[in-house]
């Protein structure tokens, strides 16, 4: 393909495939996940995507994403998200699906800061690290 073309790629929507399809010529994504993950109770955050549903929320006040600002993480608590998600509350997956791609917004940011400092493997490495753990094996 020419280089001056734009390279678009459906149905990608996880924050690694993001990256590395980033590092392999890719500019545009769309993909339905993170509202398809909303509906279903996950939510991505900086240390790996988590499930809402989980009991372990019942009583977790805190926001779903102590790194995120967006207008769920600021107003709502996991707690109560799933207190939403759990009712069939449709307004639980709105707020989700904010967090979600809000989430990705952000990661798509630092995929162009680290393309512009030349760093994006690096950044690919440690973002690895923090969302799957020190044993995930991407290669």
């Amino acid at each position: 393909m020419p280089e001056d073309k734009i390279r678009y790629l459906m149905g990608v929507g996880d924050p690694i495939d993001l990256i590395e399809n980033v590092m392999r010529g890719i500019d545009i994504f769309d993909c339905v996940s993170p509202t398809r993950l909303a509906r279903h109770g996950h939510a991505y955050t900086w240390h790996g995507k988590i499930n809402l549903k989980n009991s372990q929320y019942k009583k977790d006040f805190t926001k779903i994403d102590n790194e995120c600002h967006c207008y769920a993480c600021q107003n709502y608590t996991k707690a109560y998200i799933r207190h939403l998600i759990t009712a069939s509350e449709t307004f639980g997956a709105r707020l989700l699906s904010i967090h979600n791609i809000y989430f990705l917004t952000k990661l798509m940011e630092k995929i162009r800061e680290n393309i512009k400092s030349d760093t994006l493997e690096e950044f690919r490495d440690e973002f690895i690290k923090s969302y799957y753990g020190e044993g995930y094996d991407y290669k």
